[in-house]
């Protein structure tokens, strides 16, 4: 296991994490805790990955007391996160959303259940439109200097709000946006419209969750016959996604992996800071996505699946890519200029 930063901090966090969604949502007692989910953590661990995420929603708060029962003295040397915004009691106005009140509760029964004193990151869960932006990260800011939180991320926004708070945070001296978390994988690159290039723009850290899309990714569900066809109902994003699985399925034959090795492998290899988050239920399954970190896709397949599963960027991006108008923003030689401060050149427009 390689490790990469936290986006512009010095914090260190393994190129693969490991999702806690399910962790103690199965056994009953901390003695089935300790022997399951344990098994999950220690797993990880031992392959070298240091990044826990949780949410304070997951398995209805179970997912982080049965981190808090298996971390024990490993606390210290990895990096836990977890996430506030949801519900979390019916009938309490206040128990949801991202405003100072409910972020100061939610933080607090998360470090009881996970017995620590602090979270090294702590996500905003989710666009809560009540909330001001400014409240948000000046509250979020006010824990960070209590030294309950050390680094903020946020989940499930549109990208122009991420640039909104992460500019308010800076010109205003709080603490701002480190990583940004969302879907992404094979079957969903919609991403890659707006929030991948403000990610990339903030130099924040991206984790992607459901990178198998569900298990549409792991081949466990058939592609045998045809794709859709076209004008039966369906519209072309099931006809792409059955034939990117087709895809991946048929490289993983070939190259004697698992489709989810080889679509977690693909993601891996995207431009910017990308870091999948993997999720297990059983340590079988913890230690087959771990094995896409000896996975080396050649060329062909890089580019068989990058144009299978490629969707169209839409208005301006499209439009800003053809050539008459490249030409026209950029001048007849817009060719002959290389954009060397980036992993991708901002000045064609090419995000991919």
């Amino acid at each position: 296991m390689r490790y990469t930063l936290f986006g512009r901090t010095g914090l260190r966090v393994s190129e693969l994490a490991l999702g806690a969604m399910t962790l103690g949502s199965h056994e009953s007692g901390p003695d089935a805790v300790r022997d399951t989910s344990g098994r999950i953590v220690d797993a990880y661990v031992e392959a070298g990955g240091n990044f826990l995420d949780t949410a304070d929603i997951y398995a209805a708060g179970t997912s982080e007391t049965a981190l808090g029962e298996v971390l024990g003295d490993r606390r210290d040397s990895l990096v836990l996160a977890s996430k506030y915004t949801c519900a979390t009691a019916r009938g309490d106005v206040n128990s949801a959303g991202n405003h100072r009140k409910n972020l100061v509760r939610s933080v607090e029964q998360s470090l009881g259940r996970l017995r620590t004193d602090r979270l090294d990151v702590l996500w905003v869960h989710a666009r809560d439109n009540f909330t001001p932006v400014e409240e948000v990260m000046r509250a979020l800011d006010d824990l960070v200097r209590t030294g309950k939180v050390l680094y903020v991320g946020v989940s499930d926004w549109p990208a122009w709000e991420i640039a909104q708070a992460s500019t308010l945070a800076e010109l205003r001296g709080w603490t701002a946006f480190a990583g940004s978390q969302l879907r992404y994988s094979l079957l969903e690159r919609t991403p890659e419209r707006e929030l991948l290039p403000q990610a990339r723009a903030f130099d924040q850290a991206v984790f992607a969750w459901s990178p198998l899309a569900r298990g549409r990714l792991t081949g466990t569900h058939s592609v045998d016959g045809t794709a859709p066809a076209a004008g039966d109902g369906r519209d072309g994003t099931e006809r792409r996604a059955y034939e990117t699985v087709r895809a991946v399925v048929e490289i993983a034959e070939r190259g004697g992996w698992t489709p989810a090795q080889v679509a977690l492998a693909w993601l891996r290899g995207r431009p910017g800071n990308i870091v999948p988050i993997i999720g297990a239920s059983t340590e079988a399954q913890l230690t087959d996505n771990l094995a896409c970190l000896d996975v080396e896709l050649d060329a062909d397949a890089v580019e068989r699946l990058d144009t299978v599963s490629a969707v169209p960027l839409g208005f301006p991006h499209d439009f800003l890519r053809e050539p008459g108008i490249r030409e026209t923003v950029y001048g007849d030689r817009w060719a002959d200029i290389e954009d060397r401060r980036s992993t991708y050149r901002r000045t064609t427009g090419d995000v991919r």
